[in-house]
């Protein structure tokens, strides 16, 4: 084996110039980590996991849902041994499920300081099991969770792993958030544990664009070297659930499900990342000429709990070609529904007229936007024209309503007569639960969108009639109130 030629003075100083303005060169050149069964090995990352480093760079709060078995603790430990090295007095906590676990991440960081070439470690550190320590001012800190946890710390980065397996995850929150809200980054890892909890908020919210933080999603299919076998192998003997939450970084709840398991898995399979996205409106399909839409919606206050949402369908073909989820005023959001309502070809605009929808369709009516559904109507919902001017438009969403609606979404769901592809719904459609025999959200979860698309798929396919299954159904929902 030949030996590597010393560096020269004036290159070893390019090379820490090099390594501290990229982490990833840093990492792929000079970091080892210990592997379980060949030792002390150089760190060789993966495309996904440059990716996020990129991503941490780029976004100063990050949230991850991964798969099993991806490195991405390893990828953090790298990355926070970075951060201490080439900057001053930064504090890093790492928030781990167990005290095993946390001292883990510090042995993981230790591997690596103690590997580095002597003239690039530009700092002495002093570590304990649970702490190190650099003279530069820099500290790398794990603890397990407890209710203080990183409580009154001024923290320059936060890393919290397996969050949606911590308990009691929400206080903790409540008392860490403050700590990095001057400035501080956060990286908060975890595979899915169910629908609810702080962590799950947190995604969705995220997803949904609702708060600071970047969502990065790691099915196990993003590692080069996990193909099918290796997924099957992984998986045998795995219930069809667990494989979900652990693998393909699915939300699973526990109880009754508005629609079956099996629905689900269906219903996931035909997930589609948008065409396009225009703020918080998601794109699968543009307008197509000729083509009916109707654009159902469901209306909040704006800057409260839930959310306004809303779903244009294309009648022609039952697809969902958008949808729409965010926090907006109701007269704002009137204007946002008359936008997108002449983009789709004028299409039938019907939000729910309750509470803050009632300002929605008097907006939307007094501004003359044409085609609005009224409860009236028993004609052709294109070209109604009401008697009375001030007849208010929109769809009431009352006991026997509800039932219609969400009887009719389930049965276009179950029977396939509904191309729907977004993830954000199906995430909702998973957190609906049977409540005794009344379907509604989850804990900690929202039903805006689940509603709105129950709006949608009632004017679409209203007047068809149910099945016997959707019969008995609504029969079910109806006893329960």
């Amino acid at each position: 084996m030949l030996a590597v030629k010393p560096l020269s003075r004036q290159q070893q100083v390019a090379e820490i110039l090099k390594c501290g303005r990229d982490p990833e060169y840093f990492i792929r050149t000079y970091v080892k980590i210990q592997h379980a069964t060949r030792g002390t090995i150089p760190f060789t990352t993966y495309p996904f996991q440059d990716e996020c480093l990129k991503k941490f760079i780029e976004h100063r709060l990050n949230i991850v849902l991964k798969s099993r078995q991806l490195g991405l603790s390893t990828l953090c430990a790298a990355y926070a041994t970075w951060f201490a090295i080439f900057h001053r007095d930064k504090n890093i906590l790492v928030i781990a499920t167990k005290l095993p676990t946390a001292m883990n991440f510090i042995k993981k960081v230790r591997v690596i300081l103690e590997n580095l070439p002597p003239w690039l470690l530009l700092t002495k550190f002093e570590p304990t099991k649970q702490i190190i320590t650099f003279n530069n001012g820099s500290q790398i800190g794990a603890i397990p969770t407890s209710e203080d946890a990183g409580r009154s710390e001024a923290l320059s980065l936060l890393i919290i792993d397996e969050a949606a397996f911590i308990r009691d995850f929400d206080h903790i929150w409540t008392g860490l958030a403050p700590t990095f809200s001057t400035g501080g980054s956060a990286i908060i890892l975890s595979s899915p544990h169910g629908v609810g909890g702080q962590y799950y908020k947190l995604w969705t919210q995220a997803e949904a664009g609702q708060n600071d933080f970047n969502p990065i999603r790691l099915p196990w299919d993003v590692h080069p070297e996990h193909d099918q076998a290796w997924f099957e192998k992984e998986t045998r003997g795995f219930g069809r659930r667990k494989i979900a939450q652990e693998y393909e970084c699915d939300f699973t709840t526990s109880g009754d499900t508005f629609l079956t398991p099996e629905v689900l898995d269906e219903l996931r399979a035909q997930i589609q990342d948008p065409m396009e996205k225009v703020g918080q409106v998601w794109i699968w399909s543009p307008p197509v000429f000729g083509h009916k839409y109707v654009i159902s919606a469901d209306v909040a206050r704006g800057d409260a709990h839930d959310y306004s949402t809303f779903h244009v369908i294309d009648t022609d073909d039952n697809e969902v070609a958008a949808e729409f989820m965010g926090k907006i005023p109701p007269e704002r959001f009137a204007d946002m529904l008359s936008e997108w309502g002449k983009k789709y070809n004028e299409a039938l605009i019907a939000p729910e007229n309750n509470s803050f929808g009632y300002f929605v369709n008097t907006k939307l009516r007094d501004t003359g936007y044409k085609k609005l559904f009224f409860k009236n109507n028993r004609g052709d919902p294109w070209n109604y024209i009401p008697i009375d001017p001030a007849e208010l438009p929109g769809f009431q969403t009352d006991q026997k309503t509800r039932v219609q609606i969400l009887t009719k979404l389930e049965e276009m769901i179950r029977t396939k007569a509904l191309k729907l592809y977004s993830r954000r719904t199906y995430d909702q459609l998973q957190s609906f639960v049977w409540n005794g025999n009344k379907p509604m959200a989850g804990k900690d979860s929202f039903d805006d969108l689940v509603m709105s698309l129950a709006i949608g798929c009632w004017l679409v396919e209203g007047n068809s009639g149910l099945s016997e299954s959707a019969v008995a159904m609504a029969y079910a929902i109806m006893n329960a109130t």
